[in-house]
């Protein structure tokens, strides 16, 4: 397989861990790319964050990708690039979306062989950014239909526990992806860029990992907004209900107060008619009519 490379020619090997025959692409990959055992164990090893090892021929770059899973939770997925002259390795466990996704882009595709190895590796760590792109427009539209339900100021009790979840998905991507800063940097130093053999990756990858990390943030900012949305319609409805209660207070003080003075323990010929209790009753119910007439005129409700 290694005579087969040469001008025009890349290979990219794509290796699923899980699959029943991954040990021995490994070792057919020899012929092409020196595998040591400290190589071998950092591809064993899961890393947790985006790192780069450098040696004289080969990158061995290590990329988090972060996918969907069921019921929406994200689930962190490492992905290894290995890459040495005109040849690519990616490496990693189970059928990634990130792959199928890069694989769907260039299907029919006749021009990758003309790509030198740092080519191909740019394109897939763009693909890998591209999918947290992607997890923010997801969470955007999220946050656009949780905005609707805080407007619409009904006692929803679920709303904070989905911006409490919705947030700490927003900060698992940022910690996620920032790693990436420090890998991608280093593939710009100067002595990664004088290797012609392997060549030079895109420029631009800095600028797209920079725009992504605005993007998350952006998304956060969106989701405080949503959260003083929803705090500010909680402090309307508790307003609403205390301008209700002082009202009903205000209407009730009047008989309240002529009742006490009704009460009190002293002989008027008033109190010798029974009918007086009515003209009581009436002019109790005649001051609730006059607060709350004065109140709707005056549109405290």
């Amino acid at each position: 397989m290694a005579g087969t490379l040469g001008e025009r020619r890349l290979l990219w090997v794509d290796i699923d861990r899980e699959g029943p025959r991954a040990l021995d692409a490994l070792d057919d990959l020899r012929g092409l790319i020196d595998l040591d055992a400290r190589a071998r164990a950092r591809i064993d090893e899961d890393a947790g964050r985006a790192r780069l090892h450098a040696s004289q021929d080969r990158l061995h770059l290590t990329l988090e990708a972060l996918e969907a899973g069921d019921g929406g939770r994200l689930e962190r997925h490492e992905i290894d690039l290995v890459v040495g002259p005109d040849v690519v390795v990616s490496i990693h466990r189970g059928r990634r979306a990130v792959i199928d996704r890069f694989r769907e882009s260039f299907d029919g595709e006749t021009r990758l062989g003309a790509l030198t190895a740092a080519d191909l590796l740019s394109s897939l760590i763009d693909e890998v950014i591209a999918g947290y792109y992607l997890l923010v427009e997801q969470v955007e539209r999220e946050i656009d239909d949780l905005d609707q339900r805080a407007l619409r100021g009904r006692s929803d009790e679920d709303l904070l526990a989905a911006l409490v979840a919705v947030r700490g998905r927003v900060s698992l991507m940022r910690r996620t992806l920032a790693p990436h800063r420090w890998a991608l940097a280093a593939l710009a130093r100067p002595e990664l860029q004088a290797d012609d053999e392997l060549g030079r990756p895109w420029p631009g990858l800095i600028d797209r990992l920079e725009g992504a990390l605005d993007a998350i943030d952006g998304a956060r900012e969106a989701l405080l907004g949503t959260y003083d949305i929803h705090m500010g319609r909680g402090a309307q409805r508790a307003n609403h209900v205390t301008k209700v209660l002082t009202l009903l207070s205000a209407i009730l003080l009047p008989g309240v107060v002529l009742a006490g003075i009704m009460g009190m323990n002293f002989n008027l010929a008033f109190f010798d008619t029974p009918e007086n209790f009515f003209v009581v009753l009436g002019a109790m119910l005649g001051l609730a009519a006059l607060v709350g007439g004065l109140a709707a005129w005056r549109r405290w409700l």
